[in-house]
């Protein structure tokens, strides 16, 4: 068994909410075990008997849309892919000292192609920092992301699909996996 991470994409938004000890026991229903939830946002750990998170993902998303009427996107990482993600430092100890955002990890289904990531990054400003690595973008925004003026819908048609969390949360969920 191995330990995992779903990252569920509006899980809570558009008028629908889930209760995090209903979605535990869907995952359970679903043959998962070790199920909790972390913050009300849809981060669920997990243990599974395989580690392909492709099958895990197809396999979340098909029974949440059946259980809750809607679609619901999963990013699954392995606990050392979370572990990675939160150790990974894609900008300088002093962009992050001298800004005031919260760098914010975009998990994305696939890692982007060549040049999906050279668009992306061509949209880094001084005020907003983009770094890819892996299946994973960081963004360091200057200031709070509701008043960036970072293209968001460029890179939503850059990138394959994804869910945002800050990196403070991905720290905290590889901390629980250690």
């Amino acid at each position: 068994m191995g330990q995992m991470v779903a990252f569920l994409r509006g899980l809570n938004v558009g008028g629908h909410r889930v209760k995090m000890d209903v979605l535990c026991r869907r995952f359970e229903a679903m043959g998962f075990t070790d199920v909790s939830s972390f913050l009300a946002s849809g981060n669920v750990l997990f243990a599974a008997d395989t580690q392909d998170a492709g099958d895990i993902e197809r396999l979340i998303e098909t029974e949440l849309a059946d259980a809750l009427g809607y679609a619901v996107p999963a990013f699954v990482r392995t606990a050392d892919e979370t572990r990675e993600i939160a150790a990974r430092a894609p900008f300088a100890a002093e962009a992050l000292e001298t800004s005031n955002g919260k760098l914010q990890v975009a998990l994305l289904r696939s890692a982007p192609d060549a040049q999906a990531r050279e668009r992306v990054l061509r949209l880094a400003t001084s005020e907003d920092r983009l770094a890819i690595a892996g299946r994973e973008l960081y963004w360091l925004p200057d200031g709070p992301m509701s008043e960036s003026a970072l293209d968001l819908a460029g890179i939503g048609r850059a990138l394959p699909p994804m869910t945002i969390r800050t990196a403070r949360t991905i720290g905290r969920i590889a901390a629980k996996l250690s």
